[in-house]
């Protein structure tokens, strides 16, 4: 598959993810960089053979699903045979023996664990005997099986006019964007302390909230609607798109779903105030993007219509941290940001691969895996007696961190004014520790542009400094747009 190049941000996932298969169990380098090295050109190798052959069989089952012509011809029997070979549970601990493993096994039992905004400090012992068992291992992992899990789907409705039913090997940022967003919403409406409900019958507002993610044009985030609201972006179904345009997609559903809202009251639109934090429309001023304090008192103003002192602001920062691999100085900025109580995230993950950054130990990131492909399940709104066990994953991977892709986006969910107020204060501290290379910059107000003078001979690559967050501005003082955008 041709990569679909992100329309203003320049990103290194390519459009068919390499390490994709029906039933493949990830893996990820050895957290030694030494072993890195001497396991890549094996890696590359063995990866593109169990992956490329596991997702040919995948294709050709959807095919089979999409045609419903049904054959018993010899070649698709001998095909069948060896998709059970490679699939099998040996074959994949094979794979995983040669290139190495990234579950949660490889995890110090010592470190601490800091996991959207929650510290966990482990130790070998029970939490029976800790003294504060809810910093326990076993805590740490109810907590990451709680998160709302969004995978590949095969056998869902067909997207548009495509004969798409499933979105395996070009899915991966959508559903990455997916989790990122689900987990705001769990914020906003459950709270940071809740945990995935153990039995029957579920809190219905839980099912409703896994029913907005469905697989059908009918939920209000689908891959469907997400497509169709991306399409400006050069996004359709078997294409793939990076950080930047999947926030600039949100933005575009967002508003999408607000003026329906507005003359229907059936039709879902999320509660809180979406603020893409990004230097212009194209992603291309340069500098480090500015989050400006005055913009979010009149996103909140206009979301609440003067009745609520301020509205809840899910913040989406896309970046650039490198051209072939992640510049190292930004790596402790971005490892800092899971201390974040606001925070919800990473959209980011390995070069070919996007995933959702969920936390951090040491030198590794930790995260959610969309890759796994499940079968599509509808889940109704008012049905709390659903399956949900697909939603959820207890299985805890993780790669080093600086071999995340540098085409990335965080996350932030401030629910009021003093949680806003405290985020910039941490973002405003981040940013004077960063040596003048932040990940992003705090200002109360947009100042008026002063003019940049042209230096004939001067060197060329001044224009990003010279624009400033002193610079940072909108024609005539109004708010572009474009710059931000009601959820």
């Amino acid at each position: 598959m041709t990569a679909l190049p992100e329309r203003t941000v320049d990103s290194k996932f390519p459009a068919g993810d390499s390490d994709d298969s029906a039933d493949r169990e990830p893996v990820a380098t050895n957290s030694e960089q030494k072993a890195i090295e001497n396991k890549s050109l094996k890696a590359s190798f063995l990866t593109s053979f169990f992956t490329s052959t596991l997702s040919i069989f995948e294709r050709r089952s959807d095919s089979f699903s999409v045609e419903k012509k049904p054959t018993k011809s010899r070649s698709y029997g001998w095909t069948t045979a060896v998709r059970k070979v490679v699939t099998s549970g040996s074959m994949r601990r094979l794979q995983e023996r040669i290139l190495g493993t990234s579950r949660f096994d490889n995890l110090s039992m010592t470190s601490q664990i800091w996991f959207l905004g929650k510290c966990y400090k482990l130790s070998l012992e029970e939490s029976s005997q800790c003294s504060d068992p809810g910093n326990s291992y076993a805590a740490f992992l109810e907590d990451f099986s709680s998160r709302i899990w969004i995978t590949y789907r095969k056998g869902f409705e067909p997207i548009g006019e495509s004969k798409f039913t499933c979105d395996v090997n070009w899915g991966c940022m959508i559903r990455s964007s997916q989790m990122l967003v689900a987990q705001a919403l769990i914020l906003h409406h459950l709270g940071r302390s809740w945990r995935k409900p153990l039995q029957k019958p579920y809190d219905l507002q839980y099912v409703e909230l896994l029913h907005l993610f469905g697989d059908s044009s009918t939920c209000a985030f689908s891959i469907h609607n997400l497509l169709q609201a991306g399409r400006g972006y050069g996004l359709a179904a078997g294409s793939w798109l990076g950080p930047y345009a999947i926030c600039r997609t949100w933005e575009t559903l967002a508003r999408a779903n607000k003026e329906q809202a507005e003359h229907d009251k059936c039709k879902e639109s999320l509660p809180m105030v979406l603020y893409i934090v990004s230097g212009d429309e194209d992603g291309e001023q340069g500098g480090a993007p500015v989050v400006c304090i005055e913009v979010a008192a009149k996103l909140s103003s206009h979301f609440s219509k003067g009745q609520l002192e301020w509205a809840p602001i899910l913040l989406l920062v896309p970046l650039v941290l490198g051209l072939e691999k992640i510049n190292p100085r930004y790596i402790p900025l971005l490892w800092e940001t899971f201390t974040f109580p606001q925070s919800v995230g990473i959209l980011g993950g390995k070069p070919g691969a996007s995933t959702y950054i969920v936390g951090v130990q040491d030198d590794k990131a930790l995260y959610l895996d969309p890759h796994e492909v499940q079968p599509a399940v509808d889940i109704r709104r008012d049905d709390s007696e659903a399956d949900c066990t697909s939603y959820h994953c207890s299985t805890v991977r993780h790669l080093p961190f600086d071999m995340i892709d540098p085409s990335l986006a965080i996350g932030f969910y401030c629910r009021d004014k003093g949680d806003f107020e405290d985020f910039c204060s941490r973002a405003s501290q981040l940013a004077d520790s960063s040596n003048g290379a932040p990940l992003f910059t705090v200002v109360q107000n947009l100042q008026p542009a002063k003019p940049i003078p042209c230096h004939v001979g001067t060197d060329h690559n001044r224009g990003i400094d010279d624009t400033s967050v002193e610079n940072f501005s909108d024609i005539g003082g109004q708010v572009h747009e474009d710059e931000w955008q009601i959820l």
